[in-house]
């Protein structure tokens, strides 16, 4: 089924027409549970990957002998989504719930030290033929590949991520690996994607409102403050929100590749290359949830369900505390390393 995005509240370049020249668009992926197959752009699905070729882990020094094992991770989301969908009785029994307690034990496996080589898990990979907003990566590539470590332990404040990003041309990928290696157990359940299949649809966007011209940020500003004290609202459930321009007429919420990068919860600040200082752009944003809380404008008119929130996170990826995560490529050349930041 594909999924659409609904309208925007209102025409925001009739109000600004300086905004026309800010333009852009990036892909929603719009990811729903499913079973992709190496052939398919994806989420949490199998990666096309060489069988002679070393699967990325992490090395970095830190704790990863303790943790939820990924089987019982699955297993305990099957369980209470079944629960839940029940039309009778709808929640777990005392018997799954009895389950459901064993599958959240966490384990330690012993004789694991903290520099032994850890599987990275394997998050996203994206086609251009499936996105198009994805840029062509270095040497013509047309397959980007996303592994993160399930530990959030990295850097000097022992808590960043780690990620590794990888391009490659998918016609040159021979035999493929079968069972690629997986973590003894991870961190936390939110490093673990479900796999998902992706509805791609490409939509209009527009910059983080403090990184547009002064000028032009401070006309948003004013309206927004005026809008807010007018009946002008967009219906959110029982409760009514204004139309805003970060929420609803410029970055869309959810996993998606190129347009712009929200800065919501820091200042901008700038994202250059680290080889060649070149402002480098978005690629691709990870985030927790497929819509807001607050309007839900954004909820695609497939999704008729009520839009509740385990309908909101199908991926059950989390990002920091409910946030996103925007990792960025250089234009000059899609070789350098990336930077990130989360949000």
């Amino acid at each position: 089924m594909t999924r659409t995005t609904p309208p925007r509240p209102l025409d925001v370049e009739a109000l600004f027409p300086e905004l026309a020249a800010h333009r852009g668009t990036t892909t929603r992926l719009h990811p729903r549970p499913g079973a992709p197959d190496l052939s398919a752009s994806s989420v949490g699905g199998p990666m096309l990957w060489p069988a002679d070729e070393a699967w990325p882990v992490c090395s970095e020094a830190h704790g990863r002998g303790r943790g939820r094992r990924p089987a019982d991770v699955h297993r305990w989301r099957q369980v209470l989504a079944a629960a839940w969908a029940r039309e009778e009785i709808a929640g777990p029994t005392d018997e799954e719930r009895q389950l459901l307690e064993e599958l959240r034990q966490e384990h330690r496996i012993p004789g694991v030290y903290e520099t032994d080589p850890l599987p990275m898990i394997g998050l996203a990979q994206l086609y251009r033929r499936d996105t198009p907003d994805l840029p062509t990566g270095p040497d013509g590539c047309d397959l980007l590949q996303v592994f993160w470590c399930p530990f959030d332990a990295h850097g000097p404040g022992r808590w960043d991520l780690e990620l590794h990003v990888r391009w490659r041309q998918s016609d040159d990928v021979g035999e493929v690996r079968a069972t690629p290696p997986q973590p003894w157990v991870v961190g936390s359940d939110s490093f673990l994607p479900e796999p998902c299949v992706l509805h791609p649809e490409q939509v209009v966007t527009y910059p983080f409102a403090g990184l547009l011209p002064e000028e032009l940020c401070a006309q948003i500003d004013a309206w927004e403050e005026a809008l807010g004290e007018t009946s002008e609202l967009l219906s959110g459930g029982d409760v009514a929100y204004p139309v805003a321009y970060q929420y609803d007429l410029s970055i869309p919420p959810g996993w998606r590749v190129g347009g712009f990068a929200s800065w919501h919860s820091t200042d901008p600040y700038p994202m250059d290359c680290l080889t060649c200082a070149a402002p480098m752009h978005l690629l691709l944003t990870i985030d927790s949830s497929e819509w807001d809380g607050g309007s839900g404008s954004w909820k695609p008119l497939e999704d008729t369900d009520g839009g509740t929130y385990r309908h909101a996170t199908p991926t059950e990826v989390t990002v920091g505390r409910f946030g996103e995560l925007n990792v960025f490529f250089c234009p000059e050349d899609p070789g350098h390393p990336h930077r990130w930041s989360i949000q």
